[in-house]
């Protein structure tokens, strides 16, 4: 299915935007939704081609992985876009982060992993996730085996946050009143009641994912786009272009 909304489209210039010239696109967590993240990018692809940009930016704002059937086709997928899109950023979420403790042999997360996604996620790189909670001490090294090697230095080297011109892209979000270069990575990945609460001016336009909403949410000091894309169906990219913004997202 090819259909998308563009959801939004600002009349007033926001008060934090990109440099002229700069087209920056986000995109929510995927969670396993290869098939959501092939057809968003194709609408990405098309606004690109028909209307380019000196300098194009693509971000994905973590969570790549849990919960729908296709973690491993999602790291496929962006494994082959990053060897051909030089303007492509991955960010990294606290579902990865939780993948690359156990890969280190930190287990404390194992079953809350499990739980919350992991399960389909162990299913698409071949694993039986009940094997790996009756045994458990064996798990690190079920995951090494079963995960290629180039998806997990992927995953290591996912960075938490980047900055273009007033934008902060994140997964999570920030530690309100705490300086950007002083942010706690843990924040960044897991935050949520302090930061989705303040009303505070960050100094930058926070972009973020983690939380879901039924509808992009548009603050003066964050703008939130994770709406829930492995459960509905609907995968949401923003698009900041200099001071302008608009939406695309999949079909529910």
């Amino acid at each position: 299915m090819n259909r998308f909304t563009a959801l939004f489209r600002s009349a007033d210039p926001p008060t934090y935007a990109l440099p002229a010239g700069t087209r920056a696109y986000a995109i929510g967590d995927v969670h396993g939704r290869r098939d959501l993240l092939e057809e968003l990018l194709a609408l990405i692809d098309a606004e690109r081609s028909a209307d380019p940009r000196p300098r194009e930016h693509l971000i994905l704002l973590g969570d790549l992985i849990d919960r729908g059937p296709e973690s491993r086709g999602v790291v496929d997928l962006l494994l082959e876009r990053q060897a051909t899109d030089p303007s492509l950023t991955i960010l990294g979420g606290n579902h990865e982060a939780m993948l690359v403790a156990m890969l280190d042999g930190n287990l404390r997360d194992l079953e809350s992993w499990l739980h919350f996604g992991g399960e389909e996620c162990a299913t698409s790189y071949g694993l039986d996730p009940i094997a790996l909670l009756v045994e458990p001490a064996a798990a690190p090294a079920l995951l090494r085996t079963a995960i290629p090697e180039a998806h997990a230095t992927l995953l290591r080297a996912l960075p938490d946050s980047v900055r273009i011109g007033d934008v902060l892209f994140v997964h999570a979000g920030i530690r309100p009143g705490v300086a950007l270069e002083a942010q706690d990575p843990q924040d960044l990945r897991w935050i949520r009641t302090p930061f989705l609460r303040s009303a505070a001016d960050h100094g930058v336009l926070v972009v973020h994912g983690h939380t879901v909403v039924g509808e992009p949410e548009i603050h003066p000091n964050r703008i939130a786009i994770d709406t829930g894309a492995s459960a509905t169906g609907r995968l949401t990219a923003l698009c900041l272009d200099g001071t302008e913004r608009h939406f695309l997202a999949t079909g529910a």
